[in-house]
């Protein structure tokens, strides 16, 4: 696969210019001009470059790239990162929040799909732009079961903090640092919202509000999105996809 016409895909697909974002999204390091194997990863680290150079990829589609809203000094973990790329030709492809927000494989459209739940509208504003969605059970479900659920789907520990309902009806999804849509929710009459990490602060305005919080670490509920995005890859285009799996426990 000619490395630019998969990046004009991906551009495409995840409406890349769309959304105004810290990361620099798209192809933030240049590589080989053919690609037979993509490795998808939440993070760019050393491991993840290192992991992915010996399972023979000729790219990378990450979730959190290496370039937040352009270069600084190329030193330090900064250098080493770059060099470990350029030196086996892997091209780096980022998708921040075009992959939270994307509308069939985002990762926040992945976490309702895991409580069976199809999402009903946009939802977790953003720079003027929704990165979340939000949908609603059938019927209404205790609060532990819905945080047993997400725990058993994604293999991780999820924290619950019943401060508003926990007969649970409506839930809304941002992943990762998803914690700035704590108001909105309690505004939009969410019963729940599930997002990846939460500070001292987010607990002071939870419990205040008073709002339903599942957080289920901004890792694990950023692995879907690649996931997703990977297996749209596999099905569409003639290259081999795999996954590096690096958990933060975060």
């Amino acid at each position: 696969m000619n490395r630019d016409e998969l990046v004009a895909f991906l551009d495409e697909y995840l409406q890349i210019s769309a959304y105004p974002d810290k990361s620099s999204n798209g192809l933030q390091v240049e590589g080989k001009a053919e690609v037979e194997r993509v490795a998808f990863a939440v993070d760019t680290t050393l491991r993840t470059i290192e992991r992915a150079a010996k399972a023979g990829a000729d790219m990378m589609v990450v979730h959190h790239g290496m370039i937040w809203g352009g270069l600084g000094y190329i030193t330090g973990i900064h250098y080493r990162r770059l060099k470990a790329l350029m030196e086996s030709g892997i091209n780096l492809y980022a998708a921040h929040l075009p992959l939270d927000a994307h509308p069939e494989v985002g990762n926040n459209v992945e976490l309702l799909r895991l409580l069976g739940i199809e999402p009903r509208g946009p939802f977790g504003e953003y720079r003027g732009l929704s990165v979340g969605f939000y949908g609603e059970f059938t019927e209404p479900q205790p609060i532990e079961k819905v945080a047993q659920t997400i725990a058993e789907k994604l293999g991780t520990t999820v924290k619950t903090y019943g401060f508003g309902a926990r007969e649970i009806k409506t839930v809304g999804a941002v992943s990762g640092a998803g914690a700035f849509a704590l108001e909105e929710a309690h505004r939009k009459g969410i019963d729940l919202l599930i997002t990846g990490e939460f500070t001292h602060a987010d607990y002071l305005t939870a419990i205040d509000l008073p709002q339903s919080v599942l957080v289920a670490g901004h890792y694990k509920t950023e692995t879907l999105g690649v996931r997703a995005l990977m297996q749209v890859l596999r099905e569409k285009f003639d290259v081999e996809v795999l996954f590096i799996d690096e958990p933060t426990g975060l």
